[in-house]
C-alpha cells in the first residue's frame, strides 16, 4: 500500500475540515435567516454539496487517517474502538446530510409546509456536531497521525 508523505496527507487532511467548517457556516447563515430572511438560491446551492462534501470528507478519513491510526492498535488499546465508534458516525453523519439536503431542498423550492423551528433545530444539529467532529480530530487524532508516521516503519512495495 503506498502511503502519501505526512505533509500531503495532513494538507488534504485539512482541506477537508476547511470545507467541512465552510459547511457548517453555510448551514448556520440559513439557521440564522429562518423564518423570513431564507437565500432560497442559498439553500439549492448548499443542498448540492452538501452530501458530497461529507462523502469527499469521510473518503480522507478512511483511507488516509484511519488505517494510519489503526498502526497505533498495540500502543493505545482503545485506538479500534474510537476508529469503530467514528464509522459508526460517518454513517450517521451521511444519513443525517441526506435528510438535510431534502430539507433544503424544500426550503429552496419555497416549501412553506416546513417548521422554521425544527429546521433551525436540525441545521443546528447537524453543523455543531460536524465542528465537534472535526476539533476532535484536529485536537487528538491528527496528533496522533504523526505520530503514526513517525513511529511506524516505513513499508516497502510490494512486488
Amino acid at each position: 500500500m503506498n502511503r502519501l508523505p505526512l505533509d500531503q496527507a495532513g494538507l488534504k487532511l485539512k482541506r477537508c475540515h476547511k470545507d467541512m467548517l465552510d459547511l457548517c457556516r453555510e448551514l448556520e447563515a440559513i439557521a440564522d435567516s429562518l423564518p423570513d430572511a431564507v437565500d432560497r438560491q442559498q439553500c439549492l446551492q448548499v443542498a448540492r454539496s452538501v452530501c458530497r462534501t461529507v462523502a469527499d470528507a469521510q473518503k480522507v478519513e478512511e483511507t488516509m487517517l484511519f488505517p494510519a491510526l489503526e498502526r497505533l492498535s498495540s500502543t493505545l488499546t482503545t485506538m479500534p474502538a474510537t476508529l469503530e465508534r467514528l464509522r459508526f458516525e460517518h454513517y450517521e453523519d451521511m444519513c443525517f446530510a441526506e435528510e438535510l439536503q431534502e430539507t433544503l431542498l424544500a426550503l429552496g423550492r419555497g416549501d412553506r409546509g416546513l417548521s422554521p423551528e425544527a429546521i433551525g433545530y436540525m441545521l443546528r444539529g447537524f453543523f455543531e456536531s460536524v465542528r465537534r467532529h472535526v476539533a476532535f480530530e484536529r485536537e487528538l487524532l491528527t496528533p496522533l497521525l504523526a505520530m503514526s508516521w513517525t513511529t511506524s516503519p516505513a513499508r516497502s512495495p510490494s512486488a
